[in-house]
């Protein structure tokens, strides 16, 4: 933790040193201008995917101005710093033979585009779903994620401390307020390697069935937060498992980790994560 602390503070140190050098190059500097740019959402319009894509981004969309646009006009407008896109994609680590996860990116546009997606400046991407067949449970939760990008960019534009830490700030949210929240987790949700999660449960963190986990989050649970889990179809080498708290009716994200998966780490909830869940509840 303290190596991490000592790594951002030296990067913000040289950020803030090329800004008044006049070579303003901070991540939160880049991001300034997101409410003033038209938000271009990527869809190609073939899958149901796409379609609630659509539906979130109409439904709770407010801090830029947005338009829909297609692959094709994504490519001709993505070297231009005039616009910012939200785009799904599925994403191949290195080992895996086949893309393995779908995320949902939000990026700003400008001449490193030539480069790919890539190289474009990621403002923050977040695991949505398996690449392939949807099953089901991307749909239900969609909206949150689409919410998280929305969240974690307003913030990030605020803050060069949120700018740098990425995903790993909502994490910050949590240890803040999650603490005496119910948590509803799904027991399909909970890696094998976890021989006795019962030890970390109390009377308001339960696992239940992951209908009754989807049904608390779409009936808008109060105060309650519900487990979601993105992981490819099937174990390949390189392959990463993402793990998410969110809170039913408001649909904030609490809490994301990732672990590469293993012959001992498979998908879902590790202890690790229990323990960290139950810490100071």
């Amino acid at each position: 933790m303290k190596k991490i602390i000592l790594t951002l503070a030296l990067v913000l140190a040289a950020a803030f040193t090329l800004a008044a050098q006049g070579r303003v190059s901070t991540k939160k500097y880049v991001i300034s201008d997101f409410t003033d740019k038209i938000t271009k959402v990527v869809l190609p319009g073939s899958n149901v995917l796409d379609g609630a894509i659509r539906q979130a981004v109409v439904s709770s969309w407010t801090l830029s101005p947005f338009e829909f646009c297609t692959p094709a006009e994504f490519d001709r407008l993505k070297k231009s710093p005039d616009y910012y896109f939200l785009l799904s994609a599925a994403t191949q680590f290195k080992g895996e033979l086949a893309p393995s996860i779908v995320f949902l990116t939000l990026v700003k546009g400008g001449p490193e585009a030539a480069e790919g997606i890539s190289g474009m400046h990621e403002v923050i991407s977040l695991p949505m779903c398996q690449s392939g067949l949807s099953s089901g449970r991307d749909l239900v939760y969609l909206g949150a994620i689409v919410n998280a990008v929305q969240t974690f960019t307003a913030e990030a534009m605020e803050s060069e401390k949120v700018a740098y830490m990425g995903s790993e700030w909502f994490n910050s949210i949590y240890a803040k307020e999650g603490k005496m929240m119910h948590i509803l987790m799904s027991e399909d949700d909970i890696d094998q390697s976890v021989k006795d999660p019962s030890k970390y449960l109390d009377e308001d963190f339960k696992i239940v069935p992951e209908d009754d986990v989807d049904n608390a989050f779409l009936t808008e649970h109060f105060n309650t937060l519900c487990s979601y889990v993105v992981a490819p179809a099937g174990l390949n080498k390189g392959s990463w498992c993402y793990t998410m708290l969110f809170e039913a009716g408001t649909g904030r994200l609490f809490y994301i980790t990732r672990h590469k998966l293993s012959s001992t780490k498979g998908p879902g909830f590790l202890t690790s994560d229990f323990k960290k869940i139950a810490r100071g509840r």
